[in-house]
């Protein structure tokens, strides 16, 4: 199969950025393919925002993954007498049913679901002629433009302590995760972060006994980094910082992690009053298990007894794509900073013909790349340098 481009990853980053490849260039659709393994484009979103049980994202309304930045509040609108449940202040933040419908709609509008090869991405090299790609059923996909759009969402982090063959630890985000499905468990949910809470409420909700074991206290934040970082009022200073490693170090400050927004603070802290939550601030040293179920022991010397440990420690922070990527490294000498994360030109390109977006633009785009404002403001570099490289080849010509 030889294409003009090929989107490797079907997330939020991948379906926006074929999104406005198809809506604001002369792409044509037969000449784009999404390279994604889920049975579905944003499958992975769907489940993990599923698992966590959320109801409101934590990103404004003007943040999703149609063109117009208006286009969100346009579709809620059709809803009539609905639209004023839509959304919530601050922010106008959407409900995480409409934000879904809306992006069948966009999906529907492009027709991405015919352009979804359901695959893998094993290989992926640079040659003169473009990339080559080989994917895991051994079908060979030839580009001459490639965009890695690939998040975290499949390496989900793991304490050291927590065996990973224990039917009582889970990881919220692995694939198929669920949730205890006997009626009261008691649950120790390790992590002090959104998914964390949001969890805990959804369990509580279920009516499972929960206990919360955070190596911080509830910290809040209305989002994951300042809302300075959308504009010049932060990305000025970051973009003038020539020193990728001192990029680095200027995103690991800005990102909040372990926050929450404070709605869900309220929430947690109205549960912890009423006695019906647990909140427990220390790690976990020790783990056992046996028939009578599983004493995690904290560095406070606290002993929690519980039948199931839910781990909701986020994703690994190391690069994704493992050795796909390593091998792209190797196949171009492209280079990377020293925490191993791609060093990237304005446009987001690694190569002529390799574009990156996610986590693999943050030295780039700064705090906000993981984020659905991070997907818009990858398309807009990639539109915005192709639309000057048409301009060029015009006045060329």
């Amino acid at each position: 199969m030889n294409l003009e481009w090929l989107v490797i990853g079907g997330g939020i980053h991948g379906v926006h950025l074929a999104a406005r490849l198809l809506g604001e260039t002369t792409v044509a659709p037969d000449r784009l393919r999404i390279v994604d393994p889920g049975e579905q484009l944003l499958s992975r979103w769907r489940s993990c925002t599923a698992t966590t049980g959320m109801t409101y994202l934590r990103s404004p309304g003007v943040h999703h993954l149609d063109l117009s930045p208006w286009s969100l509040e346009r579709f809620a609108g059709k809803r009539k007498k609905r639209k004023s449940r839509c959304f919530t202040a601050p922010y106008n933040r959407p409900t995480l049913d409409l934000f879904n419908s809306h992006c069948d709609h966009v999906m529907e509008t492009f027709g991405l679901a015919d352009l979804h090869i359901q695959d893998r991405a094993d290989t992926c090299l640079v040659d003169d002629d473009g990339v080559v790609v080989r994917l895991s059923s051994g079908q060979e996909v030839r580009a001459e433009n490639l965009v890695l759009a690939i998040g975290a969402g499949e390496r989900p982090a793991w304490p050291a302590w927590a065996p990973r063959d224990s039917g009582c630890v889970t990881h919220i985000f692995q694939p198929g995760f669920e949730g205890p499905r006997d009626v009261a468990q008691r649950v120790a949910v390790v992590g002090g972060g959104i998914s964390a809470c949001q969890i805990a409420l959804r369990l509580l909700d279920e009516g499972h006994r929960v206990q919360i074991v955070a190596r911080h206290d509830l910290r809040e934040h209305q989002f994951d980094s300042d809302s300075g970082w959308l504009g010049p009022k932060n990305m000025a200073r970051f973009e003038r910082e020539t020193d990728v490693d001192r990029r680095r170090e200027i995103i690991t400050e800005a990102r909040h992690r372990g926050s929450v927004p404070p709605e869900v603070r309220r929430e947690i802290r109205r549960a912890i009053l009423h006695e019906r939550l647990g909140w427990h601030e220390g790690e976990v040293v020790a783990f056992s298990s046996d028939h009578e179920g599983v004493t995690l022991t904290l560095t406070t010397d606290a002993e929690l007894q519980v039948d199931q440990v839910l781990l909701a420690t986020g994703f690994a922070a190391n690069r994704p794509g493992g050795a796909m990527v390593d091998a792209l490294i190797d196949s171009a000498a492209l280079p990377c900073a020293v925490c191993g994360y791609p060093v990237v030109d304005s446009a987001l390109r690694w190569h002529p013909r390799v574009y990156v977006s996610g986590p693999l633009a943050e030295l780039e785009l700064g705090p906000v790349s993981r984020n659905i404002a991070g997907a818009r403001r990858a398309a807009d570099r990639l539109i915005a340098s192709l639309s000057q490289r048409a301009d060029d080849s015009r006045k060329a010509s």
